[in-house]
């Protein structure tokens, strides 16, 4: 793997293999898509965005770049770019050793590696198809001038909605989703001013910047999709306030089950992985992912899947968290 070129990865005869097994194995008897089918769109897709994000082509590693795309056949999502893209790949720096420093201080080793990342859409049908909810409406943006009422009744979520025409004064009030749960009943993910203003803040805090001159750091700016105003007050994007509901709706839901290589923007903990064989090595090995060679059976897993926050180095002996930053990989 790691003598191929990043673009030749996954037009390799091997993978190209592998890749349709597990997709036929997974996702043919359900969908009825074929996994050859599925291999030529992907792999498409895949050498697309190798071509278009140079830190994936030039830094990440060459096994995390076939673990991502062996976790697209996984996951029996797509690719495809769009505002509704369902998955999607990113690079983060991970911990994937340690040593001791003249003065005898732990430090950790980092490598880059290639992390597939499912979108809240992506989400959406993940736990659809693990029989966790039926269906999810679009979610719903609230203003001003509607009515609106959300709470807990004989300890069922209800929203009560009235939309008002017109909305005038562009004020942004919530945002809702309704979810049809597995056995019927009904559950509301609901987002208020304080909770994008909260998410604000995180993101400016990632933004922060280190000011030599004072000697500490100095706050950030948000994501400027929250659109803050002249005077703090936040006017923010539809688009991206629809797609922050749909994220964080599924957040107190069961772990969903994913591969090694990939990550749902919503995870506040480690989900439950795919084990090695899936990418065909024997015996249970593990592999080095600096230099791809096959090692004896001591270690058998995968580190756990990264935290979602953007730029953060994560320890893989450690369980990720929210802590906060994680709310801005949009």
């Amino acid at each position: 793997i790691n003598r191929l070129e990043p673009t030749a990865i996954a037009t390799n005869e091997l993978v190209r293999a592998k890749f349709i097994q597990i997709y036929e194995a997974m996702w043919t008897p359900s969908t009825g898509v074929s996994g050859e089918a599925a291999y030529e769109r992907e792999s498409r897709y895949f050498n697309r965005l190798l071509g278009e994000k140079e830190d994936l082509r030039k830094n990440c590693t060459r096994f995390s770049l076939f673990t991502a795309f062996l976790d697209v056949a996984i996951s029996g999502l797509t690719l495809e770019p769009g505002t509704r893209a369902q998955a999607y790949l990113l690079s983060r720096s991970i911990a994937v050793d340690s040593y001791l420093d003249q003065q005898g201080n732990k430090k950790n080793k980092y490598e880059t590696q290639c992390i597939l990342t499912v979108s809240g859409y992506g989400e959406l049908i993940l736990r659809a198809r693990c029989g966790q909810i039926r269906h999810a409406d679009n979610p719903v943006i609230v203003y001003a001038e509607d009515g609106f009422e959300y709470g807990e009744r004989n300890g069922n979520k209800f929203v009560n909605y009235t939309c008002r025409l017109p909305h005038t004064s562009g004020e942004i009030v919530a945002c809702f989703m309704k979810i049809t749960r597995a056995d019927g009943s009904i559950d509301y993910a609901v987002m208020l001013p304080e909770d994008w203003s909260r998410l604000a803040g995180f993101s400016a805090r990632q933004n922060r910047q280190w000011d030599n001159q004072r000697r500490q750091w100095v706050m950030g700016n948000p994501n400027a999709l929250y659109g803050q105003q002249q005077d703090g007050t936040l006017k923010i994007d539809t688009g991206f306030l629809i797609a922050k509901c749909i994220k964080h709706a599924f957040k107190t839901y069961p772990k969903a089950r994913v591969g090694r290589g990939t990550q749902l923007e919503s995870q506040q903990v480690d989900e439950v992985e795919i084990n090695d064989d899936i990418y065909g090595l024997e015996d249970g090995s593990s592999v080095n992912r600096s230099t791809g060679e096959v090692m004896p059976s001591q270690d058998t897993g995968f580190a756990p899947a990264p935290d979602t926050s953007a730029g953060v180095r994560v320890n893989p002996e450690t369980s990720s968290s929210d802590a906060g930053g994680s709310d801005d990989t949009f």
